[in-house]
């Protein structure tokens, strides 16, 4: 079988060569770029993010960031979030009391941690779901965060009829001074908000997970 295509998403915004490196080394033929019929065509699109919600939805609108993510979803191909990547799935951002218009994927605020320290860098631990394919065969591993911000709860799925045609979102909690979202895999829209090209040999095999629901 041929190498699964991913597109790490290129908007001038943070250190991207390191995703791109690890996706390589999991197998991935990786290309990183702006062009939209590019990101469209691949198996795969990360959406890589640091610093900033607003920077980055700035960056994100500027190359149609917002309407390739949109286009991907409506047509079933998967999008992999990472860090504000995954922040900016959600209706908004507060940052300093100004609030930002996100991708509206999922409902809810994305805000600072209430923590005795921040940003919340370092190694921790998650609470994986039963049934998660991201996490398969290394939910008790740890991973690496670098960050002030986090979506806090998750609602999307909870009030859904039990036996709904769509299976609902599986969310990976972490804690730093209170519970919040680690990571979210809701049908080709998954998202962490560690870095997985940082996490090691953990990270690795959760890249191959995702690349492995490519095909």
């Amino acid at each position: 079988m041929s190498a699964p295509s991913v597109v790490v998403l290129d908007y001038g915004f943070g250190n991207v060569r390191s995703a791109v490196r690890a996706l390589e080394r999991v197998g991935a033929q990786v290309e990183l770029t702006s062009d939209r019929e590019t990101a469209m065509a691949a198996d795969g699109l990360v959406v890589p993010g640091v610093g900033a919600y607003a920077a980055v939805m700035t960056g994100l609108r500027g190359v149609r960031g917002d309407w390739i993510v949109e286009r991907r979803l409506a047509g079933g191909l998967p999008v992999l979030g990472i860090c504000v990547g995954l922040q900016v799935m959600f209706d908004e951002g507060v940052e300093h009391g100004v609030s930002t218009e996100g991708l509206g994927q999922w409902p809810g605020v994305v805000e600072r941690l209430a923590a005795p320290v921040v940003p919340h860098m370092g190694w921790n631990t998650v609470d994986a779901p039963a049934g998660s394919r991201l996490f398969e065969g290394i939910a008790d591993e740890r991973f690496y965060f670098v960050h002030s911000y986090a979506a806090q709860t998750f609602t999307l799925g909870t009030d859904e009829p039990a036996d709904t045609v769509f299976a609902p979102p599986l969310v990976t909690w972490a804690d730093h001074g209170g519970r919040f979202v680690a990571a979210v895999e809701n049908g080709p829209l998954t998202a962490t908000q560690f870095h997985p090209e940082k996490s090691g040999d953990a990270g690795a095999q959760l890249l191959t997970n995702w690349l492995g629901t490519l095909r």
